[in-house]
């Protein structure tokens, strides 16, 4: 936190503008050594930007932003340069050999604006997320998580929790005295208020839906048009199609958008008994697992044949000799286009529900654990007559609230968090 760091912030050269962020202690001294003085603060300023021994390296406009009151709150200065990658590499040479300045790892300047209170780790979590975000559903939840929606609903529990665990020391420090009954009036009522808040938040679409898509996996028999459709569905030629049995002998997936609703096909091996070859009855194996992973399946197979909670999926119904099923959901033919338009969409409307809603924020593996630890902690102090019994359960829970917000943490976690960003953010 003592270095000075720089690095790119915008996209990969060659591109109209670059823009070069440093920040630290040491900004507004490398921002005057390049550009011979330091302008006002806040206000784009026209500036040519020299190395130190005075050659020009670029005519840009500079930016002064002094601290706290930055991104990262700290110093920071943002050079928009032209976007060639020999200005650029110009640049981040001149900054390099300026002591005391050194070029960020990944996610560090969203780290120290972290450390520096500037955001709270539910808030960093969130801008992970947006920056790969892919669909409008993935951009809008991970928009609200990065704009502090969920933060801010930890923090007005935090502050219930707060508040019923005073009164309760109140009860436990006073409980000698007539005026101050063991358990304040309404006090079982406030926890479990709060309990069923909580609830409701742990019954929300998990964000891992979200970011890896709503898992389709297409299955049947060999030679029913599994992989046909699956081209047609992720609109490529990503499966070999032929009328050879076995073709396809591993599991196949493609992340594809319709209508903004994040989806992960997965073509299969053809199931079937007699296997010989050993190749053939590996990708067989692959396909029941994937089968067990999938959030859905389109059974292409005999009738009533397929897994559990299936759809039964007619395929292949333009051809005479199709085998038809009495009762399909859906009566298609990727080869015509007949049926696909309705499938879609009965797709996007079933994957729909599952997903979080448009601009829901979505908790993701870590924060439902610790939420369901908050939310068990609620349930075991209302379960508890012993005061002293409840107070500890109200502590974890109040562990927990911090844990979400990134007030107990480790460097372990903070360094796989931040990882997960680009240099430069």
């Amino acid at each position: 936190m003592t270095d000075t760091i720089f690095a790119l912030s915008s996209g990969s050269p060659p591109a109209a503008i670059a823009v070069l962020r440093i920040s630290g202690p040491l900004a507004g001294m490398a921002l005057r050594q390049l550009s011979g003085s330091l302008p006002e603060a806040r206000r784009a300023t026209a500036a040519k930007l020299c190395d130190g021994i005075g050659e020009l390296l670029d005519r840009a406009l500079v930016l002064w932003l002094p601290g706290p009151a930055t991104a990262t709150g700290e110093d920071v200065a943002e050079l928009h340069l032209h976007g060639g990658r020999a200005v650029i590499a110009a640049v981040e040479t001149a900054l390099s050999v300026i002591p005391g300045l050194r070029r960020a790892a990944p996610g560090e300047f969203t780290r120290r604006a972290f450390i520096n209170g500037k955001i709270d780790l539910a808030e960093a979590e969130g801008l992970a997320d947006l920056l790969v975000a892919e669909t409008e559903l993935q951009r809008r939840s991970a928009m609200a998580m990065a704009d502090g929606a969920f933060s801010r609903q930890v923090e007005d529990w935090r502050v219930q929790l707060l508040m019923s665990s005073a009164q309760l020391e109140a009860a436990l420090d006073f409980s000698d005295e007539d005026d101050v009954a063991i358990l304040p009036a309404g006090f079982a009522l406030q926890l479990e208020f709060l309990r069923s808040e909580i609830t409701t938040w742990l019954t929300r679409p998990r964000a891992e839906a979200l970011r890896e898509g709503f898992r389709v996996v297409i299955a049947g028999p060999p030679n029913v048009g599994k992989s046909t459709l699956f081209n047609v569905l992720v609109e490529s030629e990503a499966a070999i199609t032929t009328p050879i049995a076995g073709t396809t002998r591993d599991v196949l997936t493609r992340p594809v958008s319709l209508a903004g609703v994040p989806f992960l096909f997965a073509d299969t091996a053809g199931l079937h008994d007699a296997v010989d070859d050993v190749v053939e009855a590996i990708g067989i194996e692959r396909a029941l697992e994937a089968l067990d992973r999938a959030d859905l399946v389109l059974w292409l197979g005999p009738e009533s044949k397929g897994p559990a909670d299936c759809w039964e999926v007619s395929s292949q119904c333009d051809r005479p000799n199709a085998v038809s099923k009495h009762s399909p959901r859906h009566r298609i033919s990727a080869m015509t286009g007949e049926g696909l338009d309705s499938l879609r969409e009965d797709l996007v409307a079933t994957a729909g529900r599952a997903m979080p809603k448009p601009g829901e924020a979505a908790l993701n593996d870590r924060q439902h654990r610790l939420l369901t630890d908050a939310g068990q902690a609620l349930n075991a102090a209302g379960r508890e007559s012993d005061p002293l019994l409840i107070a500890e359960n109200l502590r974890l829970a109040r562990n927990a609230f911090d844990g979400l917000l990134g007030r107990t943490t480790t460097e372990d976690m903070l360094d796989t968090l931040f990882g997960r960003f680009c240099i430069g953010k």
